[in-house]
């Protein structure tokens, strides 16, 4: 009896020490961690967020994007923290906020802690939509700085990663419903396909962003073209030359994991279906085996999706499409694999037919597509279950072994 009541004890001990954490995303190896334990990212871009709920009337649709998001298993989302100039903006000149949009962004937030979601926040544009980079070398030229184009913005910093949420008095800093920052969504720099501008940039944005908050993962938001470290590879870039290169970006050390986009249907513009999902594949593929044996750290594809807008595109083909990245994820995650989630592009609730891009994903309008959605979502869980059973099957053998030791008899 005693033996069984010291090892039961142990066993508690050590469970607590281990499930016990702060709820903020970690990386260990190729993996990301919640509180120890396996974690997958199955989630959605909802790039609107803010936006919306920068007007009171219409933050119902926030609450509602997630309440079915998660009805169906998805546990991130990635959206924008910038808005530069223009209508709504979050900053209407440098370094000058508009607390009404703040308050938006904090209403985001805390939305998403309520329903158990994580964010990924995007610092700023590499287009000019929302502002993006061209806003800022705007404002340098109008302030009288010499810069000759949208490129040099690549020499100037923004961060929101200080803000005190109005709502829940959590700095963003502070707050694990955060999963992580990105520093540029799709960041590209023509000018310089070498790709050594982007690397100093991310390299310095990484450093001064570890600097300030060091709870947070943090990645560069790369579509993932290849540039001179990985020549051979180049191929996969389809003549694109946007000054980046996925494995030197990627190596640098302040940034916690990788990322890739796919979009066959705009980059293969023209092609077969047949062409564009034998190209997804060799992508999505070849980006897990460089994240597994080079990089050494999770890969997340940060965006994916098929427009309906197309002629003769069918909601079959883009569950095709869906499936394809999904598999593949499911295949390397199963194997203990660097395939950490996706995040589809765009989820929309019901009453937004105003931002239909044709790759919307409104759950209770595509049934084929959301069962595909909640299917992947049962599968990771499966896997994040199977690596709790193994941990926790290690947990109590190190509690008998050390109450053996202990244990002198009955």
């Amino acid at each position: 009896m005693k033996h069984w009541a010291l090892l039961i004890l142990a066993l508690l001990l050590i469970h607590q020490q281990v499930e016990a954490g702060d709820g903020f995303i970690r990386t260990r190896g190729v993996h990301f961690l919640l509180n120890g334990s396996p974690y997958y990212a199955n989630g959605f871009n909802a790039y609107w967020l803010m936006y919306v709920s920068t007007d009171l009337s219409e933050r119902t649709k926030i609450s509602t994007a997630f309440k079915e998001a998660t009805s169906h298993g998805l546990t991130v989302a990635r959206t924008w923290a910038f808005s530069d100039g223009g209508y709504r903006a979050l900053q209407y000149s440098p370094g000058s906020y508009n607390e009404q949009t703040f308050q938006g962004l904090d209403f985001v937030v805390s939305e998403a802690r309520r329903y158990g979601i994580k964010l990924i926040l995007s610092l700023v544009n590499n287009y000019e939509d929302f502002g993006g980079r061209k806003q800022y070398v705007d404002w340098a030229t109008s302030q009288g700085q010499n810069l000759d184009s949208e490129d040099d913005f690549f020499t100037n910093s923004v961060s929101v990663v200080t803000r005190r949420n109005s709502i829940t008095g959590v700095e963003y800093k502070d707050d694990p419903t955060i999963m992580a920052w990105e520093l540029m969504n799709e960041p590209r720099c023509p000018s310089d396909p070498s790709g050594r501008t982007i690397q100093d940039w991310i390299t310095e944005m990484a450093s001064y962003l570890k600097s300030i908050d060091g709870n947070h993962l943090l990645e560069a938001g790369l579509e993932g073209f290849y540039g001179e470290s990985a020549s051979q590879n180049q191929e996969f870039n389809l003549n694109f030359q946007v000054g980046t290169d996925f494995i030197a970006n990627n190596q640098i050390p302040d940034i916690d994991f990788a990322t890739a986009h796919s979009y066959p249907d705009v980059w293969l513009a023209g092609t077969s279906d047949e062409r564009q999902l034998s190209f997804l594949s060799s992508w999505v593929n070849n980006h897990i085996q460089d994240a597994q044996n080079i990089l050494q750290k999770p890969l997340l594809f940060a965006e994916f999706g098929k427009s309906l807008k197309d002629p003769g595109i069918d909601m079959n083909q883009r569950d095709t499409l869906f499936d394809t990245v999904y598999s593949a994820i499911y295949s390397s995650a199963r194997g203990g694999g660097a395939a950490a989630g996706g995040l589809f592009w765009q989820l929309l609730t019901e009453g937004m037919d105003s931002f239909r891009d044709g790759y919307e994903v409104v759950l209770s309008e595509s049934s084929s597509t959301a069962n595909l959605i909640a299917q992947h979502s049962q599968r990771l869980n499966q896997i994040r279950k199977m690596y709790v059973r193994l941990r926790n099957i290690e947990i109590w053998k190190r509690a008998r072994e050390k109450t053996n030791g202990k244990d002198t008899g009955n």
